[in-house]
């Protein structure tokens, strides 16, 4: 009853429902969406390296590469953006959608190939494209002519003369109803729609409005308006959208951060370890290389009962789920493999690769995942429209170079202690004092663990060793010297 209550005084738990959340900074703007106060998606964008995937540029064609059939287009970045011939060529739909032709008797269009292409587009000329892929390492961004506006219920394509329904509605009589309303739209000619899977069993009018958005979005594009996204913008937008939605939008000026406020701090400082812990007492542990992802899982403290078959079940399941939680949370892309735990039973197999199939459905990413193999592999492969959230946050350790480890003080002291030998063996007539600079660290395992190695060496060679533990050295260096002339000496 009390619940009741503060529902309907607007006074419901912050963790119920769906909410996105903004924090606005002088350096960077982050996104967080929220189901039920757990953290689902989760994005950064920065000044000097915002998210630019679907965004639109006027461009200049700065070159074209017969032999890559390519050109490479300026849009105002260091490099320019790659545009494939075939990119070029206004895009049929693909098999996923179902084309309704909506033109009755009108004549089709010239079929344009990829020999038009370079006539169309000479150096020099214009061309309006949209990023499909951003910028990664060294290669500049991926670009296409084809553009696409999602909506709510509809997506459009101002250079298409193409419509069509997602293949995903399946219901016979519900495809019928969306065909009539896709031809009662009032489509300019030259500009195609596609109705979206979740316009399935919405009203008719609910396309009419999206479509009136998405038309007037893209006429504000088209006189190059650019809007920062204000409290008053956003609310604005989604007035046009939907009336109700206008009164969800909230300014918020607390004196905590937002992302604090509301909990989201904190999981995401939990997300993004190397190892992510889940509920039953498993967990999974990620690393990421330069030519995939691979992903192991453990269950850790989940050791359950007697039922060993059913523990293992559990662990892979929950496994499945915050797996493809966290490829879109990190934006995660290329090759994926993942390590399950063995599990004899094909039932049980089969139930972890459909949840995964499930749970991919929500990626905005495309996705394409396989069953898993006799060895308990499943492999999948993830779109990689832009850098991994790791390479935006983090940047190789100065201290391990990137590694993640560095050499134990035995590993390190098995060197000097080879180095020494050597060096000692090469200079016996000559220099009788060296002077060697290591971390404290190592040289607390030579005096405590190695030094009657050391002595045995200064009675082998005559010589004298004398040793210096200096904070700023790196784990594994040392350096040695004459400790009479202080000339460093190499083996």
């Amino acid at each position: 009853m009390i619940d009741k209550v503060k529902k309907i005084l607007g006074l419901s738990s912050r963790k119920t429902g769906n909410k996105i959340i903004l924090s606005v900074e002088k350096l960077e703007s982050r996104v967080a969406l929220l189901e039920n106060g757990r953290l689902e998606e989760y994005s950064v964008e920065r000044k000097s390296s915002r998210n630019i995937v679907g965004s639109i540029y006027k461009g200049k064609v700065k070159n074209i590469e017969m032999g890559l059939k390519a050109m490479f287009v300026d849009i105002g970045f260091e490099k320019n953006a790659f545009l494939h011939f075939w990119d070029a060529i206004p895009a049929a739909l693909d098999s996923g959608i179902e084309e309704i032709d909506r033109r009755g008797n009108k004549r089709p269009r010239k079929r344009i190939t990829v020999k038009d292409i370079p006539s169309i587009y000479p150096v020099g000329s214009d061309v309006i494209v949209q990023v499909t892929k951003g910028p990664i390492g060294t290669k500049g961004p991926r670009v296409t002519t084809n553009l696409s506006f999602p909506g709510r219920y509809l997506v459009l394509m101002p250079f298409s003369d193409h419509s069509g329904i997602s293949r995903k509605i399946e219901n016979p009589k519900e495809r019928e109803r969306l065909r009539k309303i896709l031809r009662d739209l009032d489509v300019p000619e030259g500009v195609g729609v596609i109705i979206r899977t979740v316009g399935e069993g919405q009203r008719a009018r609910y396309f009419v409005r999206d479509l009136r958005f998405l038309l007037d979005q893209w006429a504000k594009v088209e006189h190059a308006i650019r809007d920062q996204p204000s409290t008053d913008r956003m609310i604005e937008m989604i007035g046009q959208i939907s009336r109700r939605a206008r009164n969800r939008v909230q300014f918020y000026d607390g004196a905590t951060p937002i992302f604090e406020t509301y909990g989201v701090q904190k999981q995401i400082d939990d997300a993004f370890h190397r190892q992510v812990w889940l509920k039953c007492g498993g967990y999974i542990v990620i690393d990421e290389t330069e030519a995939l992802v691979a992903i192991d899982v453990n269950t850790g403290r989940n050791k359950g009962g007697r039922d060993v078959e059913k523990t293992i079940l559990q662990t892979n399941l929950e496994a499945a789920d915050e797996i493809a939680r966290q490829l879109r949370l990190r934006n995660i892309g290329g090759l994926i493999i993942s390590d399950f735990i063995d599990m004899k039973s094909r039932r049980d197999q089969q139930a972890v690769y459909n949840l995964m199939k499930e749970r991919l459905t929500r990626d905005k990413a495309r996705t394409h995942v396989l069953p898993i193999s006799q060895l308990g592999l499943m492999e999948m492969t993830r779109q990689r429209a832009q850098e991994s959230l790791s390479d935006t946050i983090y940047e190789n350790c100065p201290y391990c170079g990137g590694r993640g480890v560095v050499k134990t003080s035995m590993t390190t002291s098995v060197e000097l202690h080879r180095t020494l030998n050597t060096i000692m063996r090469k200079h016996q007539d000559s220099i009788h004092e060296i002077r060697v600079i290591l971390n404290p660290d190592v040289l607390k395992r030579l005096k405590e663990e190695d030094e009657e190695l050391l002595v045995e060496l200064e009675r082998r060679y005559a010589g004298r060793l004398m040793f210096r533990g200096d904070p700023a050295f790196h784990h594994e260096k040392f350096v040695i010297t004459d400790a009479n002339t202080g000339v460093e000496l190499k083996p």
